[in-house]
């Protein structure tokens, strides 16, 4: 099936379901999540606090290819966009002589199964390693897409190898993902992965501070092995324990997290199934992790009733969509103190919420 007929049915399948759910917002009714998710007691490390997130209901996710799945056997291959000549467009900005651009990449997925794209996620190589900009559907047998992306390497535009590969272990801390998901600024993601490289360099000792000077990659930092060392050691107990609390709750639906750093809600990551969360878990948590590590400490603590307040306030001032017919539709939602999106899957047989996030502005 070519990608115009994959469209095309698609979209057949989304009107069909239009009307469920424009009477059923994807954050429930009075712009709330409602009853389908609850959280549970509270696990911490440090200045680090998780709630686990459990829903009524969990959809068939087992048909998406994730970013790290599609790299590693080479079905989902990343370009620089000048490498790709027919989809070259002359836009204001920067445009370097190749052709490749700082805010653009290319992407192809050459396999059968739809990937699925997370804001936050590293992907290094090219002339400067990027962070995904926006979360996004991309369907089988794709013809190239412009990805939006942003820079998370500041001082190199030299390639030190052609191809691009995914950061696997660790996706953008969450400061580095409000920058770029709900600030949208280029200027402050550097700044922001200025602040956490330099948050982590003070702490480290003089061998590896010295190291990280060498490099203003974001992935160059959170790889020096001081530096993981200190990430695995909050995120290893963590992600240990949600692991055993997905197994003991695989029937009540662990699908996400609520996150507070030093006792105050910072974000949410809640996911369509267990497994589907299951898979972006280990990434995540280091995520989390890196955060914590760059924030002075506080004594405060967080109880379930706050996270559940936190993931339950939706009251919104703006909202805005995004939509591929046929594939996805993202939403943002912002409100007085808070940015909120969500990825729907618009394809054949599918119509639901693959991944919500929110975060604290």
């Amino acid at each position: 099936m070519t990608t115009k007929q994959y469209l095309a049915l698609g979209l057949m399948t989304a009107l069909g379901t239009l009307v469920a759910l424009s009477m059923k917002p994807y954050l429930g009714e009075a712009g709330q999540m409602g009853p389908n998710y609850k959280v549970l007691a509270p696990i911490s490390r440090g200045n680090l606090t998780i709630f686990p997130v459990v829903a009524d209901s969990t959809h068939e996710t087992g048909k998406f290819l994730t970013l790290d799945e599609g790299v590693r056997s080479g079905e989902v291959v990343v370009s620089e966009a000048g490498s790709i000549r027919p989809l070259v467009r002359r836009r204001e900005g920067y445009i370097p002589s190749d052709g490749a651009e700082v805010n653009r990449l290319v992407l192809v997925n050459n396999s059968a199964r739809p990937l699925i794209l997370l804001a936050g996620e590293i992907v290094t190589g090219g002339k400067q390693d990027r962070v995904v900009g926006k979360d996004r559907i991309v369907p089988p047998k794709s013809d190239p897409i412009d990805l939006a992306v942003f820079c998370v390497e500041p001082e190199r535009w030299v390639a030190t190898k052609s191809s691009f590969g995914s950061f696997h272990s660790q996706m953008a801390q969450p400061s580095v993902r409000r920058s770029a998901m709900a600030n949208k600024d280029q200027v402050k993601v550097w700044a922001d992965v200025h602040s956490a490289s330099e948050s982590l360099g003070m702490a480290a000792s003089a061998p590896a501070a010295q190291e990280m000077s060498k490099t203003s990659s974001y992935a160059g930092v959170m790889a020096n092995d001081e530096v993981k060392l200190r990430v695995d050691s909050v995120a290893v107990p963590l992600e240990q324990s949600y692991l055993g609390v997905m197994r003991e709750l695989r029937e009540r639906n662990a699908v996400g997290v609520v996150v507070a750093v030093n006792g105050n809600m910072i974000w949410a990551d809640i996911f369509a199934s267990t497994p589907l969360l299951e898979k972006y878990w280990p990434k995540l948590i280091r995520s989390y992790a890196a955060e914590a590590l760059t924030q002075s400490k506080s004594a405060k603590s967080p109880d379930a009733k706050e996270a559940q307040a936190f993931l339950e306030d939706f009251g919104t001032r703006h909202e805005a969509q995004e939509t591929e017919p046929g594939v996805f539709r993202r939403t943002e939602r912002t409100g007085d103190d808070f940015t909120a999106f969500a990825l729907t899957s618009l394809l054949p047989g599918t119509g639901f919420d693959v991944h919500i996030a929110k975060m604290v502005d």
